[in-house]
């Protein structure tokens, strides 16, 4: 590939560092990696480095980490890039100051098809939302967060128990292939931006950034509703419920439960105290949690779990509070 033209990647976590490995592997020059700065994270409070940071730094790349993306000093020194083209992929929201910067633009890479899901989470809450279909979209930044001109959408099918973990593996590679696709076409400038089109017919889907108070479980709620908020959130942020205001629960994974007909109440529990916990949902139907952990506890089965904490002491999980 022309490695002539000079391009800058901005990116955080695991899934902007497949896109950054795919350009390297298509030969492309990265002459300068743009992520977040260190955090302090755990208990000790270490230095956390961004997985962008450390793959960047495996490959000699050049490393920016402003904390202040309109600053003097950062723009001084993107500007010493001289790049031809910027890529985002799951990085902040930039200034026009650093997107217009670059002779061809600069695209970002997100996890919908857009005009639908804008917004923070996009993988989460199509999950949440029960849709059969995902994929990924490149466009040209503009002042609008995800409102610039597509470049290439790519379109997958989602499966009856996909979670949030499992759908952000298979964009992050749909993704990579696409982040090569738009480059390539863009500095052969075989590509030609599209306005991003508003169906008037169709509802658009906000994909706003989740909180922990977000991930709160409401039992009241239909359990299809609930089954999908707990995939929807699983591997990560993980939906929880409480059982106590000092206990709460993280659920990983949940089954409805198709056959099972007592009579019981929203946030109702039920088990043998052997090899299963059954909870009543809202529309008076049950799901049966697979995957959990206590706090402070490890992630186990429920099976393992129920031999060392007794569930039935407890007659109901607790409901959000107003």
């Amino acid at each position: 590939m022309n490695s002539s033209h000079r391009i800058v990647f901005m990116g955080t976590p695991q899934i902007a560092v497949a896109s950054l490995k795919a350009l390297l592997d298509a030969d492309f020059n990265i002459v300068g990696v743009v992520t977040s700065p260190d955090k302090p994270a755990g208990r000790g409070k270490q230095l956390h480095q961004s997985d962008v940071k450390l793959f960047a730094l495996q490959h000699n790349l050049k490393v920016l980490q402003p904390e202040n993306l309109k600053s003097p000093d950062f723009i001084e020194e993107l500007s010493a890039l001289k790049p031809d083209l910027q890529i985002v992929v799951a990085f902040r929201m930039l200034p026009k100051i650093v997107w217009s910067l670059s002779r061809f633009g600069t695209f970002n890479m997100h996890a919908s098809l857009l005009p639908d899901y804008r917004g923070a989470a996009p993988i989460n809450h199509a999950i949440m939302n029960g849709e059969t279909e995902s994929g990924v979209t490149t466009f040209l930044l503009n002042e609008n967060i995800d409102e610039g001109d597509i470049l290439y959408r790519d379109k997958i099918a989602l499966s009856p128990v996909e979670t949030a973990g499992s759908l952000h593996d298979k964009l992050m590679e749909v993704g990579a292939k696409l982040v090569v696709k738009t480059t390539r076409d863009l500095l052969n400038e075989t590509v030609k931006p599209q306005p991003q089109v508003i169906d008037t017919a169709k509802i658009l889907h906000p994909a706003p950034k989740i909180f922990k108070h977000d991930c709160e479980i409401n039992w009241t709620k239909n359990a299809v509703d609930i089954e999908r908020f707990i995939r929807g959130l699983s591997p990560y942020p993980t939906a929880f419920s409480r059982l106590s205001e000092d206990l709460s629960v993280k659920i990983f994974e949940a089954e409805l439960l198709h056959n099972f007909h007592r009579v019981g109440k929203p946030a109702e529990i039920h088990t043998d105290q052997k090899s299963y916990l059954y909870i009543c949902c809202g529309d008076g139907q049950w799901l049966s949690l697979k995957s959990i952990q206590l706090s402070g506890k490890k992630r186990l089965n429920i099976e393992e779990v129920l031999k060392g904490f007794a569930f039935d002491k407890f007659h109901f999980f607790m409901l959000p509070k107003p």
